[in-house]
């Protein structure tokens, strides 16, 4: 392609609403241009990016057996009130675009498709000899982002490749996992992504199990804690440790006592000179599930330690059915204008005790009049701790589980792992920390929707039993981004050799010179016909602006026919790390193809 004739309109400023370096260069290079809030337009260069990525995945899933198809966008809103997840999408998470047609019959875009395929599934899937199946498609995505950011990280309108597979039983499902697990590897590093595969919370998607695959880049939302002997790594939300040791209590009698101006914990261990080990924190939280219902959770956590809300989340959903409820809708700590609508009287905030009375809620309709009591196991083994006394200014110590305060029947763990905690499976090893941008999440579902919405096989035996599911999901275009997130320098974007646009791009410094266009038309066509997809740089601009343009654009080879062509020679320049070197103007065509097929051998 030649630029003079593409659609291609570079920025020397900064866009003023991008914020990570990723989005900048983008937006700069002219790979995308923003339509909308979360909504862009893929221009050609992108185009191009994404086509060779959703390549590598098609080669990559075809070569497991997987089958393409394309589902529809557009679902209607019954087969999510089928699977229970039409009121967690369009409410809690708020993530679906819903909307009525004109016979008043509600339908979403679709921000995933497990109800379509397990209604194709119900409806065409009868017997265990058409098992194990897998389906996929690459198709666009929609999701109603809160605060849609960064592009192509979080928008509300993306391209996603998902897979859904059927099986007779969860060992056939484990097998099917695992072959996605080493194809979504091989499509990373076909793709040219320094990545790590963590353990993961299934969200609403559910599940028994989950593993996502994050890109590693310092602009990454997401925090993953891993161990340096590579055998432990896993999201923030689902990362479990071993807390630091206790420090022993200093105190050996209960008694209450005055502590003014101690509503933290860290003020309250300063001003009782004790550690925050010795002190169990209590936290309030608002769960509202989907039946209307709101249950005030009150959870008992060592005081140097986190509540992990996504593990509290999930604990949550799992005691749904106690309020003949399906799902969680919000979760939130109340401030002061939501305890208005429950509280019998004021809370003693920063000094509640874990045996805080259930007066203090009031009788009001779909309140649950009792508190749900949830002990993290970090306060379990506690010995004369510290904790509130339900009254401001003070607080209790020496205070024992079985004498003063009754332990929960809830006893889990929802605290939040964190750097430097010592790992389960080694506690010699340290969990690290780094940031990742999760560009694909693979899930054994197991029966959860097919049970749910009657997708049954006869098994040998003539038993009807519901399908064993599994899902797997790639973010295109964000994996688009993430890579140049990943990939970039202070004069533009250093595209992997897989993914680039193009392999090459010839500049012709000066168009007036007949030679540098002679030599520069020879080798475009010669690199083209070679299979090298190369650019040609023929617009009438200063050999600098040119040169500025290839940088940020990040083709990984520039050939430039400049003053070495009087020698025979063109400079040839390596994006990724600038080095430049003359080659004889017969060797750039091997050269070339030798570098490229080398970045290509996985």
């Amino acid at each position: 392609m030649r630029l003079s004739q593409m659609l291609f309109v570079t920025l020397r400023e900064e866009p003023a609403e991008a914020e990570i370096p990723s989005h900048k260069l983008l937006v700069r290079a002219g790979y995308i241009r923003r339509i909308g809030s979360g909504i862009y337009a893929y221009l050609p260069l992108m185009w191009r990016v994404l086509q060779k990525i959703s390549q590598i995945v098609r080669e990559e899933m075809n070569a497991t057996g997987a089958q393409e198809c394309l589902l529809p966008q557009l679902q209607p809103s019954d087969l999510w009130r089928e699977s229970g997840r039409w009121d967690t999408y369009t409410k809690a998470e708020g993530i679906m675009f819903a909307l009525t047609d004109r016979q008043e019959r509600e339908l979403g875009l679709g921000p995933t498709h497990e109800e379509v395929i397990t209604t194709i599934a119900k409806e065409m899937i009868r017997s265990y000899r058409q098992l194990p199946l897998n389906l996929y498609q690459i198709q666009t995505k929609f999701r109603d982002e809160i605060r849609p950011r960064f592009g192509l990280m979080r928008g509300r309108e993306f391209i996603m490749k998902d897979a859904y597979s059927f099986s007779a039983d969860e060992e056939s499902l484990r097998a099917i996992y695992q072959d996605m697990d080493r194809a979504y590897c091989k499509i990373f590093r076909r793709c040219g992504l320094a990545f790590r595969a963590v353990e993961a919370d299934s969200g609403a998607i559910g599940g028994s199990a989950s593993q996502e695959f994050m890109v590693l880049a310092d602009a990454g939302e997401d925090e993953v804690l891993y161990t340096e002997d590579g055998k432990y790594s896993a999201n923030v939300e689902k990362a479990i440790s071993l807390p630091p040791e206790v420090e022993p209590s200093p105190f050996k009698k209960y008694e209450k006592l005055e502590t003014p101006g101690t509503e933290t914990i860290e003020k309250l261990a300063k001003f009782l000179k004790c550690s925050t080990t010795a002190v169990v924190k209590n936290v309030l939280y608002e769960a509202l599930y989907d039946n209307g219902t709101l249950v005030l959770a009150l959870v008992h956590i060592r005081g140097d330690q986190d509540v992990n809300e996504v593990k509290l989340q999930n604990e949550l959903v799992r005691l749904a059915p106690r309020y003949q409820a399906k799902t969680l809708l919000a979760l939130r700590v109340p401030d002061e204008s939501a305890q208005q609508k429950w509280a019998a009287k004021p809370l003693p905030l920063g000094y509640i005790a874990p045996d805080l009375p259930d007066d203090y809620i009031s009788s009001v309709k779909d309140v649950i009049s009792e508190f749900l009591r949830l002990a993290d196991k970090t306060v379990v083994d506690l010995k004369n701790f510290v904790t509130g006394a339900n009254e401001f200014g003070y607080h209790v110590v020496g205070a024992n589980w079985g004498k003063e305060f009754q332990l929960p029947e809830l006893m889990v763990d929802i605290r939040k792992a964190r750097p430097g905690d010592r790992a389960i499976h080694d506690p010699s090893q340290i969990l690290q920390s780094t940031r990742g941008i999760e560009v694909g999440h693979i899930f054994q579902l197991g029966t959860k929707y097919s049970q749910a919405m009657g997708a049954t096989y006869t098994n040998e035996q003539g038993e009807e039993l519901p399908l064993v599911m599994g899902c797997y999901g790639i973010g295109v275009s964000r994996l688009a981004q993430a890579a140049v997130e990943q990939s970039y320098d202070k004069d533009g974007i250093i595209w992997p050799v897989a993914i680039a646009p193009y392999h090459a791009i010839v500049v012709i410094p000066n168009i007036n010179d007949r030679e540098q266009v002679e030599v520069a038309e020879k080798l475009y066509n010669e690199l083209n016909l070679a299979g090298i997809e190369t650019l040609l740089d023929d617009r009438d601009e200063r050999a600098g602006v040119k040169f500025k343009d290839a940088d940020l654009i990040g083709i990984p080879y520039r050939i430039v026919t400049g003053r070495a062509i009087k020698q025979g020679k063109v400079e040839l320049v390596e994006r990724a790390n600038k080095q430049s070197q003359e080659i004889a103007i017969e060797e750039v065509v091997t050269n070339l193809r030798a570098r490229i097929d080398e970045a290509l051998k996985l």
